[in-house]
């Protein structure tokens, strides 16, 4: 299978790369945009691994077998940099790391290749230390940025890169490569890349993990049971309960695991006090992972609003006719009965609570809990004497 096999529902954006990867305009410079989910990042790995294929004929380049593409889709070539934070943003000092990286002429391939990710993580003064390096690259060298949308990049950064817009692919693609990648039955991959709303990652986790698929559920049917201020509270609270968990069953493993081998790197005692400059290494280890528990708390609880933000939008499509399928087809006769207690912009109003809620988690440092009070509130069903 060639690399672009797991770009799913990406034709026009697979034939582009591959033009590219064999000489047709060919830039220095590259943003891959795309909502979460789309695999943005797996085009960018797919395109570096392209270019970088050993394949001598250009029109074979990306072959998936020679060991180029296997190391680069593996993330282990010298000449291929992954950048993708899990903490709140890209340092400024991260990204000088990658302009010194970027100077570097390949050990072995024909590119050297910088992804960075997260481009959209990465504050005014930090994308502009990469600025110049986009504008005069060393001639050897490729940038790849990735981020939800153009407007996520500075006009100078994006005014100066090719751009690959991906989408969504349709829910019967994800279905498919679950079953084919991953060996998932073909009845549960449908339903996993249904509730996922197409996200490839999302629907994977789904697919194999049966807590997952109940905590989902859960979430989806909470403006079922939500008759007032009282019970408003109650969902918020376990609202974040949910997310929280959702990260910390991620993070906690990790942690330890890296903070074990941070010990064993460092040659630190089995007992007794760590001298000061194995403390201060420590100290560094769990600053960083308390940034990285900050941001996946912050995406849990993006994803579970989207998750409830998808009940709302079933109840508007029932509302409006029924033109597009259900997300949540399981819950189709609860959804009509919500749906004739309301009307279309009633529930319009709900969905842009829930939108404004995420923009200020994701945005701004508020409290979360706080947060998600205030948007349940707003999702309180009238009742049909105050409409």
């Amino acid at each position: 299978m060639t690399v672009w096999g797991d770009l799913q529902g990406q034709p026009a954006v697979v034939e582009q790369l591959r033009q590219a990867a064999s000489g047709e305009a060919l830039t220095h410079a590259w943003l891959f945009t795309g909502p979460p989910g789309s695999g943005r990042s797996n085009a960018a790995k797919a395109f570096a691994a392209a270019l970088n294929c050993d394949q001598d004929d250009v029109g074979l380049r990306g072959c998936g077998q020679c060991q180029a593409c296997h190391t680069i889709l593996g993330e282990t070539h010298s000449d291929v940099t992954f950048v993708r934070t899990e903490k709140v943003t890209i340092t400024i000092d991260e990204a000088r790391e990658l302009v010194a990286t970027a100077g570097n002429r390949p050990s072995s391939g024909r590119w050297r290749i910088i992804v960075v990710e997260d481009a959209d993580r990465m504050a005014e003064r930090t994308t502009n230390v990469l600025l110049k390096a986009i504008e005069e690259p060393t001639p050897r060298t490729v940038w790849m940025l990735c981020a939800p949308s153009p407007a996520d990049v500075l006009v100078t950064i994006r005014s100066r890169c090719r751009s690959v817009a991906l989408r969504l692919p349709p829910a019967s693609d994800v279905a498919s490569l679950l079953v084919r990648r991953d060996g998932v039955d073909p009845a549960l991959a449908e339903q996993a890349a249904r509730a996922a709303q197409s996200h490839v990652g999302i629907a994977r986790r789904l697919a194999r993990d049966p807590a997952a698929r109940e905590r989902r559920l859960e979430t989806v049917r909470f403006p079922l049971g939500l008759r007032g201020v009282t019970a408003a509270v109650m969902m918020a609270d376990k609202l974040v309960r949910i997310a929280t968990a959702e990260a910390n069953s991620s993070n906690e493993e990790r942690d330890a695991a890296e903070k074990a081998t941070l010990l064993a790197t460092l040659g630190a005692p089995e007992s007794g006090t760590l001298p000061p400059a194995m403390r201060s290494q420590l100290k560094q280890l769990e600053d960083d992972q308390k940034r990285r528990a900050k941001r996946s708390i912050t995406d849990s609880l993006d994803r579970t609003l989207t998750d409830l933000l998808s009940f709302y939008r079933d109840v508007l499509i029932i509302q409006l006719g029924n033109a597009v399928e259900l997300v949540n087809v399981e819950l189709r006769s609860e959804l009509e009965e919500f749906a004739a207690r309301s009307t279309p912009e009633t529930t319009l109003a709900q969905m842009d609570a829930i939108n404004k809620a995420r923009e200020r988690i994701t945005t701004t440092n508020v409290a979360p809990l706080l947060t998600i009070e205030s948007m349940a509130a707003s999702l309180i069903q009238p009742s049909k004497e105050t409409r």
